[in-house]
């Protein structure tokens, strides 16, 4: 099995050091870049390719929210981690909007790092358990405000299917093993349930699941 090809990106040295240590001697990644802005983190990004980016938010030239939007306006595969800390949940919720994959603090042990690399990678949504409310919360109060948008109701019970297993994290190859159908079916009723909640990804999609009890946040400590 090859390695994780990961991307840092941060403004700190010395930070960006320690990440490349927990990478590659912990967690037996490749770091195949690093970036110390947020416009060579996109330029960088783009060329390379990585499995997985993780992105500080506050950076010169462009902050991790303007570089991941960049990122995946040009790359929608692309698998971002965000790191922040508490008092930028403003920046989380927009880089939510952005459909980054993972919410780290910057605070987190190293085992809890490897593991959000690793479920990313395996295409799974992760989020830090202490956010994990403060970002729901904010997608509450969001959808309060719109409720009269998304057509909730008519969504079908196979696009529900599809919905929860999403919610769960699974791919399209996965869903339609699952459920005994085509990758074509599954990206077809994909695109149903994104126009009837109003949403652009999976990750908005998923929000939405969570928020509504129609799935179980998976959490890490």
């Amino acid at each position: 099995m090859s390695a994780i090809r990961v991307m840092l990106a941060d403004d700190h040295r010395l930070f960006r050091q320690g990440l490349r240590q927990i990478c590659e001697l912990k967690g037996g990644c490749e770091v195949v870049a690093e970036a110390e802005n947020g416009q060579q983190a996109v330029e960088l990004a783009l060329r390379l390719r990585p499995d997985v980016i993780l992105m500080d938010i506050q950076m010169p030239v462009l902050d991790g929210v303007q570089a991941a939007r960049q990122i995946m306006a040009q790359n929608p595969a692309a698998r971002i981690i965000i790191l922040t800390m508490y008092q930028q949940d403003n920046y989380v919720f927009e880089a939510v909007k952005a459909g980054v994959r993972g919410y780290l603090l910057k605070d987190a042990d190293w085992p809890d790092v490897i593991a959000a690399i690793q479920a990313v990678q395996r295409g799974e949504a992760i989020i830090n358990s202490g956010l994990a409310m403060r970002v729901l919360d904010e997608f509450r109060r969001l959808g309060q405000a719109q409720d009269a948008g998304p057509n909730f109701d008519a969504l079908t019970p196979g696009e529900m299917d599809v919905l929860r297993l999403v919610a769960q994290g699974e791919e399209n190859k996965v869903i339609a093993d699952r459920l005994g159908l085509t990758e074509r079916t599954i990206a077809n009723r994909l695109s149903e349930i994104y126009q009837k909640l109003h949403v652009n990804n999976r990750t908005q999609a998923t929000l939405i699941a969570l928020r509504r009890g129609w799935a179980q946040l998976d959490q890490t400590d």
